[in-house]
């Protein structure tokens, strides 16, 4: 909250960089404000002994489009001091320690919470009672599910915590080699309950889920195969699109076509439509062409997922059903949440900038 005004607007394009140990971290850049909001989690993984006397910095900057982004302010947590407890708060931004410009501690302040976590992993034999618990209904699919602990996981879990089981059952049931029975499972469950072929798999629940971050863990070396090329090109490019009459920067716009005056919204609607198209072309071509690349486990997966569908509704007029249940989790939840951002999975190191970031947002669209 009141962030320094760096352009001549009056705002800024604030965003932050958190370091810590080697590693750095961006938010996305939130333009034209003095009081963003990011709602962001940056996770670094640190080694033990990396800790000592470590800190946590974060920093705010005001992007710029053109030469060097503006310091905005900073905070910083010794790591021993969050060691038992979780920091959070407002904190005021200070200053550089070099810094020679007094801003009369008005450089604003910063909401956030900084959370140490300590994982243990014991001994491989303690897990085994549990393991045996929660794979006992795909090792003996006789026995009625009703109280099983899968079953009840799935009636427990809330929509908070819900990706967060899915993707510890995943990795559980990849290490028993079980991961296909596991989502077959749970997605025949969900299969029962849908009455209506045109919401299935639409819910988060926890077999969308599972299946969701399957495909992370099975399938991001796949993806990454598949869509870094021509989202590389598009972060290089820095290419203007915008469809939205109401967005257009007409006067600003660096693709000039007419060497007088700014460009008419349909001149730049239509390059926008084009370049959307050979972007969205590169990646349509790239997917299709990449059938021999997807990891085999996937294809089993959704090979008996569109088993499943058929027999839960074999119905002519629900033909469609089976190729729909596929696209939805291959499309929706894998291709186009990468393309949206590719920070998260790990295409890119940094959030796009804004420019970037809207081409990507209407790509994935």
């Amino acid at each position: 909250r009141d962030l320094a005004p760096r352009d001549p607007s009056g705002t800024s394009d604030p965003f932050a960089r958190v370091s810590c140990c080697g590693h750095t971290s961006e938010t996305a850049v939130i333009k034209k404000t003095r009081f963003p909001h990011w709602d962001e989690v940056l996770e670094f993984e640190l080694a033990e002994g990396d800790l000592g006397e470590a800190v946590v910095s974060v920093e705010v900057w005001d992007w710029d489009m053109v030469g060097k982004n503006d310091f905005l302010g900073r905070v910083e947590f010794p790591l021993d001091t969050i060691c038992t407890e979780p920091t959070k708060g407002w904190f005021q931004l200070l200053p550089f320690p070099s810094a020679t410009e007094d801003h009369g501690g008005q450089l604003g302040a910063l909401r956030l919470a900084v959370r140490l976590v300590e994982d243990r992993v014991l001994p491989h034999t303690y897990y085994q009672p549990l393991i045996q618990l929660l794979t006992e209904p795909i090792l003996c699919p006789g026995q009625p599910t009703a109280g099983t602990a899968l079953a009840i996981l799935e009636e427990v879990t809330s929509g908070e915590s819900r990706q967060d089981v899915a993707t510890k059952l995943v990795k559980i049931f990849l290490g028993q080699g079980l991961a296909v029975p596991l989502l077959d499972y749970l997605t025949t469950r969900e299969l029962a309950r849908t009455t209506d072929p045109n919401t299935l798999f639409r819910s988060n629940s926890l077999a969308s889920k599972s299946v969701e971050q399957f495909m992370k863990v099975v399938g991001l070396p796949y993806l990454h195969e598949v869509l870094k090329p021509v989202v590389n090109r598009i972060f290089e490019e820095k290419k203007y699109v915008e469809l939205d009459p109401g967005k257009m920067e007409l006067s600003r716009s660096r693709q000039r076509i007419s060497l007088k005056g700014s460009l008419s919204e349909a001149r730049v609607r239509e390059s926008s439509l084009e370049l959307l198209k050979g972007y969205l072309g590169d990646i349509v071509d790239a997917i299709v062409g990449s059938v021999e690349k997807c990891p085999l486990l996937m294809r089993v997966a959704f090979k008996q997922l569109r088993r499943r569908v058929e027999e839960r509704f074999p119905s002519a007029q629900h033909e469609e059903v089976r190729y729909f249940s596929i696209s939805g989790f291959l499309f929706l939840r894998f291709f186009a949440p990468a393309v949206l951002t590719p920070k998260l999975f790990s295409l890119r190191e940094q959030h796009a900038d804004p420019r970037t970031g809207r081409t990507l947002l209407l790509l994935a669209k």
